[in-house]
């Protein structure tokens, strides 16, 4: 009996513990960690620096235009006579360069008279470029010939030394020919003034080849100018400002070549 008993008791104990775990359950709440991930302000990039940038230096070109009506541009605005189109177009072509320009001519003048304006002016020696274009003056007053092989050949060398002494500066321009216009028609015998033309256009071509100096020939351009009534100013005489241009875009390959020595 004791046994049973014993038995017994352990069985209501056991029920009584289970009992008492069932009406207080234990309940454990694990709530899952909060992460909060600092972000760092950003910091921002500093703004980069302007660089200082050292504008381009403009080179200065000294260009000296020699002759007589054809270089002054006789009856053609300031802008439109050669040596100023001559400029405008190298400078378009190069930003790098601002041309100086220096005209020593007169309408009328012979190389004798340009000889002379040379001298009275006495321009400095340090030209990076120098056109020629003188003569027809020559033939137009009946000046012997002869003063025209003397006092040419002194032309050129003059404008070498005005070059900077550098013959490859200096480019020489043919003579148009007038008689290919409304008062060179005019005249008693356009054809003998063709043929003077081309005798002191022949003269100038030869002294410059045989000492290796630039020569430029427009007069073929003056010769169309009774076809093109375009190429001729309104004197009826001198080139017009398209004809001018036509002449500048035959000097300016060799001006562009001479100016970058």
């Amino acid at each position: 009996m004791k046994t049973q008993f014993q038995i017994l008791v352990a069985f209501i104990s056991i029920l009584f513990v289970l009992g008492c775990s069932s009406e207080n359950p234990i309940t454990e709440t694990i709530s899952a960690p909060t992460f909060t991930e600092a972000i760092p302000n950003p910091t921002p990039a500093p703004s980069p620096t302007p660089q200082t940038q050292t504008p381009p230096q403009t080179k200065e070109i000294h260009y000296l235009a020699l002759g007589d009506s054809y270089t002054i541009g006789q009856n053609v605005c300031e802008t439109c006579r050669f040596p100023e189109q001559l400029k405008t177009n190298l400078e378009s072509s190069d930003k790098g360069i601002r041309i100086s320009l220096k005209i020593i001519a007169q309408t009328g003048w012979t190389t004798t008279n340009l000889i002379s304006a040379i001298n009275n002016q006495n321009p400095s020696s340090t030209y990076d470029l120098v056109t020629l274009l003188i003569g027809v003056n020559n033939q137009y007053q009946h000046k012997p010939f002869s003063l025209y092989e003397k006092e040419f050949p002194e032309l050129v060398q003059k404008a070498i030394v005005l070059a900077k002494g550098d013959k490859s500066n200096l480019i020489v321009v043919s003579i148009a020919d007038y008689a290919y216009t409304p008062f060179g028609q005019q005249s008693e015998n356009p054809s003998n003034i063709s043929l003077e033309i081309d005798s002191y256009n022949a003269f100038a071509k030869k002294y410059c080849e045989d000492h290796t100096i630039q020569f430029i020939t427009v007069t073929d351009i003056t010769r169309q100018g009774l076809t093109n009534k375009d190429l001729v100013a309104q004197d009826g005489l001198h080139p017009s400002e398209y004809g001018y241009s036509l002449f500048v875009k035959r000097i300016i390959p060799s001006a562009t070549v001479a100016i970058q020595n």
